[in-house]
């Protein structure tokens, strides 16, 4: 037997061995098991970063019993500008920051550490330390992050370990009930993708985001609640438990709207909310979509914004009861390969500046463009935008900002429409 496929092998009986191993451990042990199992692969020692809620920090999950602001096993895990108190490492200024930002593996220039993406899908989670990494192990430690990310995602369900130390504060009881509803920022197939971003993280009120697929469909959901109290909160879960209730019962856009409607005119009088239920057919590539008095949606196509594309007469927001007997207008448009259609609040474009310069639909657009041009994959181009929203508002948002981008790319030649 080859000494290649030795390793191989020796590689698939270390990781079949974690997984086995990770179906009694706790969400504290799991550092630990990847921590034994880099070493196995012959590498010095691993570690696990997760990105903060807010995508501005990788926060290292410790190893059972070892100092928290020292490594067991003697190597230095900090880098300079990198990390600080409570183990933790900024995305925008750090080699570990990079390799989540790129979605790709960092190299020291001494080739001593490896900064490996942890990705559930295409979302990213955050990443992993390989201290001393052994040559020509590097398919074995990718492996092994990815077992990694799985681990950490499904001990995170029911692990407020894990959901602690991805937080830099408490939060509000209407934006713990939010999040509890809210589906991965990130999801995607060959055929489209879709990335969103939510803030104020701690503090959202009213705003929530669905995005979810089919065979051949991708669903889009974006709801701002009246107001910024419990009640808010309140409305926006319940619009999205009433879209996937009304969806995975075979309804269709117009049937979403009118439950959603009723719903609250039934139980949360009074609350207005405004929202956009869309679909997008990932096979064709057209876009459908019901606006009940919210912004319009912006078409981006080969880098600038087709100007009023996706303009139509907005109908009454849900909640005035008028959709329960006269469902909204549905719209199509068809898409182009290479396509991205951006959803947003109205928190994201009257945003103002300490001047009192609003933010605007151009600057938010121009935002994405400059981004994505540069290379940056969708999620990274949100997570920019938001902060340069913040920016904007001296870091401080005065009204939720909710900002989803679906992207359609099919992987081969699409059928023109007729």
């Amino acid at each position: 037997m080859s000494t290649a496929r030795a390793a191989s092998d020796e590689g698939d009986e270390v990781l079949a061995d974690v997984l086995e191993r990770s179906h009694s451990a706790s969400a504290a042990e799991v550092p630990v098991l990847i921590d034994e199992a880099a070493r196995r692969l012959g590498a010095a020692g691993a570690r696990l970063y997760v990105s903060d809620l807010q995508q501005v920090w990788l926060v290292r999950l410790p190893l059972a019993s070892e100092p928290s602001r020292s490594d067991a096993l003697g190597y230095t895990l900090s880098e300079p500008g990198g990390e600080v108190e409570g183990g933790r490492l900024e995305v925008d200024s750090s080699l570990a920051g990079l390799a989540y930002r790129t979605q790709k593996t960092q190299l020291t220039i001494d080739a001593r550490t490896a900064w490996i993406p942890m990705v559930d899908g295409i979302e990213r989670v955050g990443v992993m330390e390989v201290s001393g990494p052994a040559p020509g192990a590097h398919g074995m430690y990718r492996a092994l992050a990815s077992l990694a990310t799985l681990l950490v995602v499904s001990k995170a369900s029911h692990s407020d370990l894990l959901v602690e130390r991805e937080r830099s504060r408490p939060m509000t009881l209407q934006a713990e009930l939010l999040w509890a509803f809210l589906p991965p920022r990130t999801v995607g197939t060959s055929r489209a993708t879709s990335a969103a971003v939510l803030e104020p993280a701690y503090e959202v009120g009213g705003d929530a985001f669905d995005h979810n697929f089919t065979e051949d469909r991708l669903h889009l959901t974006l709801l701002d609640a009246m107001g910024h109290d419990l009640a808010s909160g309140g409305a926006s879960a319940v619009g999205l438990a009433v879209c996937r209730s009304t969806r995975r019962a075979g309804g269709g856009l117009r049937d979403i709207a009118s439950a959603i409607d009723r719903t609250l005119a039934q139980w949360i009088p009074e609350r207005l909310m405004t929202g956009i239920v869309a679909n997008l057919d990932t096979i064709r590539g057209e876009l459908t979509w019901i606006n009940c008095g919210h912004p319009p949606p912006l078409l981006i196509r080969d880098g600038r914004v087709l100007s009023e594309a996706l303009e139509r007469p907005a109908d009454l927001p849900f909640g005035f009861g008028f959709h329960t007997d006269h469902p909204p207008r549905q719209h199509r448009e068809p898409l182009q390969p290479g396509d991205r259609v951006l959803f947003y609040s109205d928190g994201v474009t009257e945003a103002r500046s300490s001047s009192g310069e609003l933010f605007g639909e151009s600057r938010l657009a121009d935002a994405v463009i400059r981004s994505m041009a540069s290379g940056d994959p969708a999620p990274e181009a949100l997570r920019r935008l938001i902060l340069h929203l913040l920016l904007h508002q001296d870091q401080r948002l005065t009204d939720d900002a909710t900002i989803l981008l679906a992207e359609w790319h099919p992987p081969t030649p699409v059928r023109p429409h007729v």
